[in-house]
């Protein structure tokens, strides 16, 4: 960590012009952080919306998108790498790296942070609706064996990277598993599961809140705006295992204006700047300082406080081999039949 410090000067950021041409998901980016960083540079941003990791990749590798920056989970890091999608940016040089809290300086997806920032963190759980159903909902029986009160009424977000792996570790393999006998667990559980879901979408903190559901895995950031609006919406982490995530900021290797992705790669990695995202995603966003500028119920909220009794049931996201891969998106396209 020290040496990535000693070179925090080789990047200052200086007043630019321009435009800046941004694919991220959608809602997912305080206008306000977009609106100051505008106003310091001089720089016109453009948002574009994506829904999954895999349609941005897909997106991306088709080529003439004229996107400059994408932001993309941490294990869809080394397809990016690999594919020769992503520019060697080195962030680790730009003068805010030093704000980078130092679990996620060497990330397995990206040692040593050549080519990505931090945007957030987070993790994949359980909301539910405890007005509709008080028993326990740290458990993925929620969606696996739903109770009679939520029968109909659950929405699985549509994430192959975050439900497979989970069902995978609660029947007990890894993360990313080739083995026969594991794969066709989570295959047999998610098939018989479905029937009982009203929906498999993203776009869902409105829907949730609003009651067109009572149960979901969700994002916990995304359950906390939820509780925001009805406060029995509660949030959990399975004993089975859960996900912990990041969403990285890295420019493309076919970037028009690399300037000024560096400078928005640095300016999000100032603390203020961090927080004013986090306040608005209700997300971590894993720079150090960030705290203190925080939303006062952003520092306590249970949704972004990992219980003791289940801290050892979390796994740190990792990409999986494209053998791996292939599995999974066997039985995720039947999933979606």
């Amino acid at each position: 960590m020290s040496a990535l410090v000693m070179t925090a000067t080789c990047f200052t950021p200086v007043h630019a012009e321009g435009v800046l041409n941004i694919y991220n998901w959608g809602n997912y980016t305080n206008p306000k952080l977009i609106e100051k960083f505008e106003k310091q540079f001089d720089v016109k941003v453009t948002m574009t919306d994506y829904d999954s990791n895999e349609g941005a990749l897909a997106k991306i590798k088709a080529g003439g998108h004229g996107f400059d920056v994408v932001v993309p989970s941490g294990g869809f890091v080394q397809a990016y790498i690999a594919e020769g999608l992503l520019m060697k940016s080195e962030p680790n040089s730009m003068e805010n790296f030093r704000n980078v809290d130092p679990r996620w300086v060497d990330v397995d997806f990206d040692k040593g942070r050549h080519y990505t920032v931090p945007w957030h963190w987070g993790t994949n759980g359980l909301a539910v609706n405890t007005g509709v159903y008080n028993g326990d909902i740290g458990t993925l029986d929620i969606i696996l064996n739903p109770p009679k009160e939520l029968d109909g009424r659950i929405n699985v977000v549509p994430d192959m990277g975050t439900l497979l792996p989970m069902v995978a570790v609660a029947m007990g393999g890894q993360q990313c598993t080739s083995d026969p006998a594991i794969l066709k667990k989570v295959r047999d559980a998610l098939v018989a599961a479905k029937p009982h879901w009203r929906s498999m979408e993203y776009g869902s903190i409105e829907s949730f809140a609003n009651g067109d559901y009572d149960a979901a895995l969700f994002y916990n950031g995304a359950s906390m705006r939820v509780r925001q609006a009805n406060p029995k919406v509660k949030f959990a982490l399975p004993k089975s295992g859960f996900k912990i995530w990041m969403d990285n900021l890295a420019i493309l290797a076919d970037a028009q204006n690399v300037e000024n992705a560096k400078l928005f790669m640095n300016f999000i990695m100032k603390p203020e700047n961090a927080a004013l995202n986090s306040n608005f995603t209700r997300y971590s966003n894993g720079i150090v300082g960030s705290e203190a500028f925080m939303d006062k119920d952003m520092v306590s909220a249970p949704e972004l406080t990992i219980p003791d009794d289940v801290k050892s049931a979390g796994f740190v996201e990792e990409g999986c081999s494209p053998e791996i891969m292939r599995l999974y998106s066997a039985i995720w396209t039947e999933l979606q039949q």
